[in-house]
């Protein structure tokens, strides 16, 4: 029988681990792996420990090479070190020939992500998209992990499972994933009749990379309280408020965020989710400005955005966090002017490359946001006027 546990309890010690592949750099690698650090965060773990190694490919058996492994095993000896986390996706021989040799949990970036939204989950639509993506990920893992329940050693009470019971796991997650299949069908068909009650009304909807403050601006434009915190994917599901700007309305939703290497199955299973995201009429792209890797996030949206067939639509970036930036950036010996011509400059750029969709603001600081509320109101009367030219009483001072 297959049993599901979490991959990460609280306040584990864990070990990551990351491969500098052709055509990458360390650098790359090392700001991926902060990524890795701040989900096992999330998920309740202390990183305590990075290892990495340059390789043209991953090894076959175990992933990193075998020297590489005999280091990580040598450290974890002794120091109470309960998991250890790969930055990509491991197979389930990889994980079976890996944890044989160093003895500790290993889980890949994949798995951690789905226990973090397993954590997160709290709809039955969340749940049953979640379980739905464990399942995927779990199904041509089964002959690795039963690899990995063989006991050591020869005799009576030893030998490993036969493929009949490999087969009936098998066969029992493809009836889960069936049954799950049908049951989010049912939620889709409630979820797009509620969608469909809505009226005649333009949709909004806030997206982005996760912890980029997208619900902390939902709360400021709405006046909701919407639950936001310092972790990744604080927001699983989308969540839809009616808002009113100078006696026009609208509404806004916020959605879940991106990330890079965002499980595949997961992204499938949250395809009926991300529906809001396919129906609405303006996009609001929340980038966080201060990190380091920004401009790679906004990629890994653009790039989601493209797959779900919605990059065609009218997008406002709105560059958030401009505090920590000008935190990050600006030391207290520089010129005011200097400052201000870096900032200029900054705006230049980004108001050129996204035909002049840009607004920069801190949503913490509330600096900014009566341009933001403008801004939004401007495109949402100007899309009132396309879709629905007869509702003028939405398009007064216009």
């Amino acid at each position: 029988m297959i049993e599901k546990k979490n991959t990460v309890g609280k306040e584990e010690r864990a070990v990551l681990v990351g491969l500098v592949q052709k055509g990458q750099t360390e650098q790359q690698v090392q700001e991926w792996l902060d990524e890795l650090a701040f989900l096992a965060e999330t998920a309740g773990a202390i990183t305590v420990k990075r290892f990495i190694q340059k390789l043209e490919h991953p090894n076959s058996r175990t992933f990193v090479g075998k020297g590489k492994l005999e280091e990580i095993k040598n450290y974890i000896e002794g120091k109470n070190i309960r998991v250890v986390i790969f930055d990509d996706e491991l197979s389930g021989a990889q994980i079976n020939n890996i944890e044989k040799e160093i003895d500790t949990k290993t889980i890949d970036r994949s798995d951690l992500i789905l226990d973090i939204f397993a954590s997160r989950a709290k709809t039955a639509q969340a749940k049953a998209q979640v379980e739905l993506a464990q399942y995927q990920y779990l199904l041509p893992r089964l002959r690795g992990m039963w690899k990995h329940l063989e006991r050591l050693g020869g005799g009576i009470g030893t030998r490993g499972p036969g493929e009949s019971e490999i087969e009936t796991d098998r066969r029992i997650v493809r009836d889960k994933i069936s049954l799950l299949r049908k049951r989010l069908a049912e939620i889709d068909k409630q979820a797009l009749t509620q969608r469909k009650d809505r009226g005649e009304f333009i949709r909004v909807a806030l997206v982005g990379y996760t912890n980029v403050g997208k619900s902390t601006i939902m709360n400021l434009l709405s006046k909701r309280d919407v639950f936001a915190e310092n972790k990744l994917f604080a927001t699983l599901d989308t969540t839809t408020s009616k808002v009113v700007f100078e006696n026009t309305p609208f509404l806004l939703s916020d959605t879940v965020g991106f990330i890079r290497k965002l499980p595949h199955h997961l992204v499938e299973s949250f395809k009926s989710t991300l529906d809001e995201v396919r129906e609405v009429d303006i996009l609001l792209h929340v980038v966080d400005i201060s990190h380091p890797g920004y401009e790679e996030q906004m990629a890994v949206v653009n790039k989601t955005l493209q797959e779900l067939n919605a990059f065609d639509k009218p997008i406002l970036t709105i560059f958030n966090k401009m505090d920590l930036y000008e935190e990050k950036t600006f030391d207290k010996w520089l010129e005011e002017d200097t400052k201000k011509q870096i900032l200029e400059d900054l705006h230049e750029r980004w108001q050129r490359e996204t035909n002049n969709n840009a607004v920069f603001i801190s949503a913490t600081e509330r600096k900014n946001i009566d341009i933001l509320r403008r801004t939004i109101l401007e495109k949402v009367r100007k899309m009132y006027r396309i879709r629905y030219p007869y509702k003028t009483e939405f398009l007064y001072g216009q």
